[in-house]
């Protein structure tokens, strides 16, 4: 929002209102503006870390509530900002929230499904992350009409609203049977859960294996020494690849600079705050949900596959598009720009149902108990560390990539879609505590795997 803009970052808003001379590509090149988006992702890092032992010692329900306290601290903070001080301060609030909040839902959530739904069930936290997408665009485009220019504080005091739905709503929550298992000796209050959240008194076969995956578990003191124990090579490579590819794909071009995409390429402030709403929160959530519906009937690894291929495709288009029409001035045609805005919505879609979800589920169901919490505090810690370091040179590559920065990413969609093609075993209605079969299944990782796991 440009008062937004005039406010706290006069040098990019005097560059966009006046500065005939400066590229398309550059107009929003600003290392303070690149900070406010990426400082999130940076607390959100370390947090993800002081997360670990929080969710394991004391569960997963307490390491939920912390997160949502922090985002309430956050938007608060963000709200009443005076100065870009106080607004990065609050943006840091908020990554330490996500840092908790991304390390204990995904586990939750996959500790609590049945099998053969935890594909759909752990998809919907992305679902989710869609509908905030999309209701935080709405916001954006409502309050953008506000004459007197405060409607920036709104979209940022409105993140309080979910943090509030967060932090209430966890106070309500049930422990999982394996946090219960883990930290306690009585094991009928986990006999009893399982019971209640199967529908079923036949669970004596799950509660022993989560039992015995208990004891496993209690035996080691330092799991994040554990981890890099050759056993374990294949966990521990899919925890640092699958959000290092996430993030790689581009798709944060997408979701923190859509608008200022669409301001490149020609659109008006309004016309691309609104543009950003459909491609990033309806297309986006429309295509996670198709995903909730059969990624417990195609698998995780056709859904990737596909998504990938769907992706590549699009960013080709999209960048030989702006790559021949849109040059260092003036802007592109509108049926141009049009057809730039459907192939963004085709590559968001392939996200979208792809690896936008699995890139959460796959990590948060294929760790043995031992190493879970610190296996997904890996996986959310490197997915921080990329989005930081993409939020935080996005703008810097769009300026000197140009419309380059689209078959930068496309050659990434490659790479990730090769690497699940080759490396990545089919995880759907396998039981959370016999993930260990699929690796020693699989022609590359029984090597390193054999048969010590299933010795334990």
């Amino acid at each position: 929002m440009e008062p937004f803009l005039e406010k706290f970052f006069p040098e990019v808003y005097a560059k966009m209102k006046e500065d005939a001379k400066t590229s398309n590509y550059c107009k929003f090149d600003s290392q303070l503006l690149t900070s406010f988006t990426s400082s999130l992702y940076v607390a959100g890092l370390i947090a993800s870390f002081f997360a670990s032992p929080v969710t394991k010692a004391f569960g997963r329900k307490p390491s939920i509530l912390a997160g949502g306290a922090a985002f309430l601290a956050g938007a608060a903070l963000g709200g009443v900002a005076l100065n870009v001080y106080m607004l990065i301060f609050g943006r840091v609030l908020l990554g330490i929230g996500i840092g908790f909040a991304n390390q204990s839902a995904p586990l939750y959530l996959s500790e609590m499904a049945p099998p053969k739904h935890r594909g759909a069930i752990n998809n919907g936290f992305q679902l989710s992350v869609g509908i905030g997408v999309l209701s935080a665009n709405l916001i954006n485009y409502a309050t953008e009409k506000i004459k007197a220019g405060w409607g920036w504080r709104i979209s940022l005091a409105m993140a309080a609203f979910p943090a509030s739905i967060l932090t209430l709503g966890s106070l309500f929550l049930p422990e999982t049977p394996n946090s219960l298992i883990q930290n306690s000796s009585d094991h009928q209050k986990a006999n009893l859960m399982l019971q209640r959240i199967r529908g079923t008194a036949e669970v004596q076969a799950e509660l022993d294996d989560l039992i015995k995956a208990s004891e496993i578990s209690k035996t080691i003191k330092h799991p994040f020494k554990k981890i890099i124990e050759r056993q374990y090579r294949p966990q521990l490579v899919m925890a640092m690849a699958i959000p290092f590819f996430q993030q790689v794909t581009g798709i944060n071009v997408i979701s923190f600079y859509a608008p200022v995409l669409f301001r490149t390429i020609g659109l008006s402030e309004s016309a691309s705050l609104l543009s950003a709403a459909i491609v990033t929160g309806v297309v986006g959530t429309s295509s996670t949900f198709i995903s909730m519906l059969i990624v417990d009937k195609l698998g995780r690894r056709v859904l990737l596959i596909l998504g990938g291929i769907q992706m590549l495709v699009s960013q080709i288009v999209v960048g030989s598009m702006m790559a021949a029409e849109l040059g260092e001035h003036g802007g592109i045609s509108k049926d141009s720009a049009f057809v730039v805005l459907i192939f963004i919505c085709i590559y968001v879609a392939g996200f979208g149902w792809s690896w936008g979800p699995l890139g959460w589920l796959i990590p948060s169901e294929i760790f043995p108990l031992e190493i879970r919490s610190a296996g997904q505090s890996i996986n959310v810690a490197v997915n921080f560390l990329f989005t930081f370091i993409v939020a935080q040179t996005f703008l810097a590559m769009l300026c000197r990539f140009k419309a380059g920065i689209f078959f930068f990413f496309a050659g990434w969609a490659a790479a990730m879609t090769g690497f699940v093609y080759l490396f990545l075993p089919e995880t759907k209605n396998v039981p959370i505590e016999q993930m260990g079969s699929v690796w020693r299944q699989h022609w590359f990782w029984r090597r390193f795997v054999g048969e010590e796991i299933e010795d334990k």
